[in-house]
């Protein structure tokens, strides 16, 4: 995150969704030393990894890399990876089927470690059938881009550590509270690869940004 945007601040205004799946690609790709690169080849489960979502005021587009959300003018938008759902389906199965407490999930996912694997084998696939931020090259044609017209427009740009994007940010709080306090393993409605561990407000890192353009 650190890094992206570093290189966002130092990047000219007019930057187009191209020369900016290359530039943060470079940005991170610094960062390998040369004796890591055929390591991180095989196994980008190590690499430095980073979803974004970026408004071009220039362009009037959106740019969404990795799993992030975002609502235009009431309508909502997201660029899920393509196995994380069908890996929450599972780990829920696993809880529901199990006989043990469920509250002791919370103390141990052994349902979030028995997914792991499959997680890893997914992120085999990692910018090649979805896009993220890693310093290796971005399939730009999985890269979602929004266009907006000139009309007035309400943008709630966020992470997916939001599980229902609201129009503020008190809403979308109160939204992951709910969650938290109703179904703190995220196996009910709503469902994650990971739950609210133990003393902790959230599951997942959270931003949220919201302005009118």
């Amino acid at each position: 995150m650190l890094l992206i945007t570093k290189f966002l601040r130092k990047a000219p205004k007019d930057l187009s969704c191209h020369q900016f799946c290359i530039g943060a690609t470079r940005a991170i790709a610094r960062h390998y030393r040369k004796g890591q690169l055929p390591r991180l080849t095989e196994h980008p489960e190590e690499r430095l990894t980073a979803s974004c979502i970026v408004y071009s005021r220039l362009r009037r587009e959106i740019w969404m890399v990795g799993d992030c959300h975002c609502v235009v003018g009431g309508e909502y938008y997201d660029n899920p990876k393509p196995y994380e759902q069908q890996l929450a389906e599972e780990r829920a199965a696993i809880i529901n089927a199990s006989s043990q407490p469920k509250e002791s999930f919370l103390v141990n996912d052994t349902a979030r470690a028995a997914i792991i694997p499959h997680m890893l084998q997914a992120m085999q696939q990692q910018n090649k059938v979805y896009a993220v931020v890693d310093g290796f090259p971005i399939p730009e044609q999985k890269v979602r881009v929004l266009t907006l017209d000139f009309q007035p427009w309400e943008i709630v740009l966020a992470s997916d550590g939001y599980p229902f994007l609201e129009p503020t940010l008190e809403a979308s709080e109160a939204r992951l509270a709910h969650q938290r306090q109703n179904d703190p393993l995220n196996i009910g409605v709503f469902k994650a690869t990971k739950a609210f561990s133990e003393g902790n407000n959230s599951f997942d890192d959270r931003a949220y940004i919201r302005f009118k353009v």
